[in-house]
């Protein structure tokens, strides 16, 4: 940032600990000053208004008022990019907690860093601030207090006549498509994400059935520690199986498979899953552009390569190299993402052949792939 005001950060933290780790690591930023703090979310919701932050840094377990309520109240009343700093990853239940923060409007988590962390006191701290400096990029706007009818955060404000688009889709009945059965059509389907990634592949999940012909392999850039807590809440959300891919499995239709962490996904000749531990791609390991090559090698002319939010440039090569195999290629339009990095990249490469809103995706999945129609059957 050049001569740039410093971004308003306000931290709401129940452990002193915590809280006094955070403002060290911050304060150590020219370009981050904290606001203001709160021990809870009643607290929080006092002072908001007149800290006026640009992002805001929440917990989940805190007295009075927890993380997802706070999150929904502030989506509702003084919508904020929130970033949820949680070590709530212990338990399935907490794990899933976390990411209906996300799902109630927040936009990503980070480990909140601890004493035994302070090892790694750089790293942290890197990571950290550049969170922050991301979403405080990012626009988000109202979300109704009803749990069901929210909407998307964007990159940038709406143009008067545009509308924000709803972001719990309405979900597919579980009943069973009628599934076209061509060798022409597409036999896996491989997806990238990062920032704004879990509220995306809950977008597109939702929407397809139990029966959904083909695999879905999926690289989500997320914190360490929080990937098994973002399978056990889509697996809760949606009609699919969700798993943690296990090298040696083949690909089984109707499930998806998410790269481990620190693991990069491929495919060996024989079309099994494998996880190897080369070095990062594009900064990141997992690396979407590692899944979507071994894709465009292991199944040319019959992979949907899918590149959805997140900054950096990782997944556009490998998009580029479905498309180069003959496979279909979609990309995340700029409107419903919450960072147009990933997509921008891929489509400046001419590696996109659709570029498509969230909403549109599973719909164009589904039209490919199976029958919506009965009278098609």
């Amino acid at each position: 940032m050049k001569n740039s005001a410093p971004i308003r950060v306000f931290l709401v933290e129940d452990s002193l600990v915590a809280l006094t780790i955070l403002k060290r690591i911050l304060a150590s930023s020219p370009e981050v000053d904290v606001v203001g703090t709160a021990p809870n979310g009643v607290e929080a919701l006092e002072r908001i208004p007149a800290a006026q932050p640009q992002v805001i840094c929440t917990d989940l377990h805190m007295p009075k008022m927890d993380g997802l309520e706070l999150t929904r109240r502030i989506m509702a009343d003084y919508p904020r990019p929130i970033l949820v700093i949680s070590t709530s990853v212990n338990t399935q239940e907490d794990s899933r907690n976390v990411f209906k923060l996300l799902q109630a409007g927040a936009l990503d988590v980070f480990p909140k860093p601890s004493i035994d962390s302070l090892s790694d006191y750089e790293h942290v701290k890197h990571e950290l601030i550049n969170r922050i400096k991301v979403l405080a990029g990012v626009t988000v706007f109202t979300r109704h207090t009803s749990r069901t009818a929210t909407v998307e955060p964007r990159t940038h404000p709406l143009s008067p006549k545009s509308k924000p688009e709803p972001f719990n889709p309405k979900p597919v009945s579980n009943s069973q498509f009628p599934i076209r059965n061509s060798p022409s059509l597409p036999k896996i389907v491989a997806i990238g994400a990062s920032t704004g990634g879990p509220q995306a592949l809950y977008t597109i999940l939702k929407q397809l059935p139990a029966n959904f012909p083909v695999p879905i392999l999926c690289v989500q850039h997320i914190s360490e520690g929080f990937l098994q807590g973002l399978v056990d809440w889509l697996a809760a959300e949606c009609f699919l199986r969700v798993t943690i891919a296990q090298p040696g499995e083949f690909p089984k239709p109707g499930t998806v498979y998410f790269a481990p962490e620190r693991q990069h996904l491929q495919l060996d000749t024989q079309g099994r899953l494998i996880t190897v531990s080369t070095p990062a791609v594009s900064g990141h390991r997992p690396s979407v552009t590692v899944l979507f090559q071994a894709v465009a090698i292991c199944y040319p002319r019959s992979a949907v390569g899918i590149l959805l939010t997140g900054m950096g440039r990782d997944g556009a090569d490998g998009l580029q190299a479905i498309a180069q195999a003959g496979g279909t290629t979609i990309a995340q339009d700029e409107q419903t993402c919450v960072v147009f990095g990933m997509p921008k990249e891929a489509i400046a490469l001419g590696a996109a052949q659709h570029i498509l809103a969230i909403g549109e995706i599973a719909p164009m999945l589904l039209n490919r792939i199976c029958y919506i129609n009965s009278k098609h059957s």
